[in-house]
């Protein structure tokens, strides 16, 4: 049996971009071994794809070097004497425990000052390979051999006995229509609706019969509190939950609306129907994998920028999107 070990990326959105690479490994060898190790936050996501064995945390804060901790971590790993580990962030520091750990066959992109760290280092063609996701898949692949088309969607796996026992804790309606709004964006304010527009279109699904959660981290409770002062009949759900709960509470939906984030390729995952905005990002680069997932996005010429805050201080990418608009497009793609 094939022993593979992950080295998983950071955010949420790029955890669940790398599980085609995992099915494709699973397709390729259906009795290999695959664990992941990845930040503890995004283990709950890792716990739900059906290709994942074993999880270990990674403990290490966002650009901590901590070579003692890298060498003790590589060598409790050794036991499970791996043949092969797929080195997915491009950083020099995530690709030491593998090296550390002794595992003989290491696969990735040169990334950072790490050619000699990886005995399968590859240089990307980002034209080639446009999407994050069929960069990861790529992996599995041969370093001469061309991307295999089409790649296998995520997939996360909720349980109906997961969904009641999380209505009942939270005091949710057992049944009706829920729209779920992830209002949030871990990677900054360019990426984010206006809360009040997200109170607009709440409002107007709220009319239409619509329970509507919010759903997102602590970080985004704010958000939300705003939200609910332009919608008083929001349920605003944001930090009274874990990532695990919010997964199954986003199973529940028949709507999502969501900002380009971690919970929109959650949602994707699940294969809700959904609307996607796009501000200062791409969905050509990071699109929701979901035949039910529709993209808007208001064009303006200095988008996409990847900026974390507008740098033009205008906005006018998320604030010329108007509510009115985005209920269209919800009409358009889920007439009731």
């Amino acid at each position: 049996m094939t022993r593979i070990l992950v080295v998983a990326p950071s955010w949420v959105g790029d955890a669940l971009l790398s599980q085609p690479l995992l099915t494709r490994l699973k397709q390729q060898d259906p009795q290999s071994s695959i664990d992941i190790l990845a930040p503890g936050w995004a283990l709950p996501i890792f716990r739900r794809m059906p290709e994942v064995g074993e999880t270990l945390e990674s403990p290490f804060a966002h650009g901590e070097l901590a070579l003692g901790k890298r060498w003790s971590i590589a060598r409790s790993l050794r036991a499970n004497r791996y043949d092969r580990a797929y080195v997915l962030p491009n950083s020099f520091k995530s690709a030491l425990v593998p090296l550390f750990a002794g595992i003989p066959e290491r696969i990735g992109f040169v990334g950072e000052l790490r050619y000699w760290l990886l005995t399968d280092a590859r240089r990307l063609d980002e034209r080639a390979l446009p999407l994050m996701v069929e960069r990861f898949a790529w992996l599995a692949d041969a370093a001469d051999a061309a991307l295999t088309r089409p790649l296998p969607r995520p997939l996360l796996r909720v349980t109906g006995t997961e969904r009641t026992q999380l209505r009942q804790r939270l005091g949710l309606a057992a049944a009706g229509r829920v729209a779920c709004l992830c209002p949030g964006a871990e990677y900054g304010p360019s990426k984010r609706w206006p809360p009040q527009y997200f109170g607009e279109l709440a409002t107007m699904l709220g009319a239409e019969g619509f329970a509507v959660w919010l759903v997102g981290s602590a970080k985004e409770r704010d958000i939300g509190d705003a939200i609910s002062a332009n919608c008083a009949t929001a349920v605003n759900l944001c930090g009274r939950t874990t990532l695990d709960d919010a997964v199954v509470l986003l199973s529940c939906a028949d709507l999502v609306v969501s900002n380009d984030s971690g919970l929109m390729h959650v949602a994707a995952a699940l294969d809700r129907p959904m609307i996607a905005l796009y501000g200062s990002s791409s969905p050509l680069f990071t699109p929701p994998l979901s035949g039910r997932a529709y993209v808007i996005k208001h064009e303006v010429p200095c988008s996409p920028c990847f900026q974390r805050v507008c740098p033009l201080k205008h906005f006018d990418c998320m604030m010329k999107l108007a509510p009115s608009r985005v209920l269209d497009e919800i009409h358009r793609h889920f007439p009731t």
